[in-house]
């Protein structure tokens, strides 16, 4: 590692631990040419991902609208928060564990309701109504009648 202030590369790490937020290594390095300390952060890179939509369009993947779509199926639903989070992180650890830098919307759609399923059947019709795009009351029933024979 680079001295931020003499610009020499011989630095030794004298304490390291997890930063706060345990996403990352904080380092403490003494550079031993000008002898002064400095700070870095050690963090995992992620391969960026992006979410191809219905109308073939491409954006990156935004955990916020999975958070969304689930908050609002689970609206007034006794399902626990924390619940809804870890089932947030498993579904963006699917994501990442894919390995792929494109993913099509349908896909992560497909894991939420799979999830969702399992969670609460309420939230989960209403998040298959929105997704599946339910035209009338006959293919709202007919996706009950799915979940009840299961």
């Amino acid at each position: 590692m680079k001295c931020p202030f003499c610009s020499q590369e011989n630095t030794r790490v004298i304490d390291s631990r997890p930063a706060d937020d345990n996403s990352s290594i904080r380092r403490r390095r003494l550079c031993d040419a000008c002898g002064k300390r400095f700070t870095t952060y050690e963090k995992i890179e992620t391969i960026p991902v992006m979410v191809i939509k219905k109308d073939n369009n491409r954006e990156h993947y935004d955990r916020s609208k999975i958070e969304d779509g689930i908050l609002r199926a689970c609206h007034k639903r006794p399902v626990p928060l924390k619940n809804i989070n870890a089932m947030i992180d498993g579904i963006e650890s699917d994501i990442f564990n894919r390995e792929e830098r494109e993913i099509p919307s349908s896909v992560i759609g497909e894991m939420v309701m799979d999830r969702l399923k399992d969670l609460d059947s309420v939230a989960y019709v209403r998040f298959a109504s929105v997704y599946r795009e339910f035209k009338d009351v006959n293919t709202f029933l007919s996706e009950l009648k799915k979940m009840l024979d299961k």
